[in-house]
Formats: C-alpha cells, structure tokens, sequence
C-alpha cells in the first residue's frame, strides 16, 4: 500500500510543481483565516510534490502550532519533525522557539501546568537566543519573541517548579 492510499481505497491527488506557489498563498491564507488544517493538508501536498520546499515547511510548521489551543499541544513532536528539514540554522532555532513557546501558550490556555508552560518558556528562550546570535542583520524576530515569552512569563507569575533544598540521603 502506497503512503498516500488508506484502508478506504482512495489515493491522495498530488498537485503539480507548477501549482507550488498557488497552493503556498492559499496555505497562508488559511492560516489567516484561522482554518489551520487546511493550511496543514495544502503544504503536505506541496511537499509531496518538493519536499524540500523551505517556505511550505515555515507554513505547515506554523500551521501544526496553529493547533496547539485546540488539541492541547500533542503536535509537538511532530511539528519538530518538520523544523529539522529546515536548511538554515537561524530557522531551526527561530521555529524551534516558536513551538516551545506555542505548546507553553496551549498549557496555560488550557490551565494545566504553569510549572511545565515555564519550563517551555524557558526553552523557547534559549532557542531565541541562539537564533539572535546568528540572526540576519536586519531580523530582530527572535529578539521581539524572547521578548514576549519573558512578558508572558511576568504577567502569569509563572516560575520553575520549587528546589527541594533539604539533603539527599547518601545511598
């Protein structure tokens, strides 16, 4: 059985090269309309057809976080996948930020764990500061996004999970 034919019989329709730049604006435009499965199933077509293609892979990327406040943040890993297809070392830092710190936005959004959203948002943080320090000249993005996590973390009193400071038996 073929990857895209299912136990139902049907076979996926790939999209021709040609129709590549098409599909990415109405991926975005999906996205933009907060119908973020849509954007997801158009760029996995896209990258049937070139799966290398660096701009479907910052779309579907976006678009599986897209879903975090919905599905909680079960995506994660998956969407990481897709970060290490990244060429650039600025994008995979950039984006790896990006989903820590969407998956620490589900945890609050969804009231579990502040103690886990901080520790996400920590993470998202040391990736943004390595994408700051390799980061083109004129793309502060990674630094407005440090920014925003740290705002974030301020605003929701959110703190690390409490040291136990009391002795280790010696074993």
């Amino acid at each position: 059985m073929s990857m895209s034919e299912s136990d139902d019989g049907f076979e996926l329709k790939p999209i021709s090269t040609a129709a590549v730049p098409k599909a990415i604006k109405k991926a975005e435009q999906y996205r933009l309309i907060n119908e973020p499965e849509q954007a997801e199933s158009i760029c996995l077509d896209i990258l049937a057809a070139q799966p290398d293609d660096q701009h479907a892979l910052t779309v579907l990327i976006l678009a599986i976080t897209d879903q975090f406040g919905r599905d909680g943040s079960a995506g994660a890993r998956h969407a990481n996948e897709y970060v290490t297809r990244l060429d650039d070392e600025y994008q995979r830092y950039y984006y790896g930020g990006l989903v820590l710190e969407r998956q620490a936005r589900a945890y609050i959004g969804r009231g579990k764990s502040r103690v886990a959203a901080y520790d996400c948002f920590r993470e998202a943080m040391d990736c943004y500061e390595k994408a700051e320090r390799i980061r083109p000249e004129d793309d502060d993005s990674a630094l407005l996004r440090w920014n925003a996590c740290l705002r974030t973390i301020r605003r929701g009193q959110l703190h690390p999970a409490p040291t136990d400071e009391r002795e280790q038996p010696l074993e």
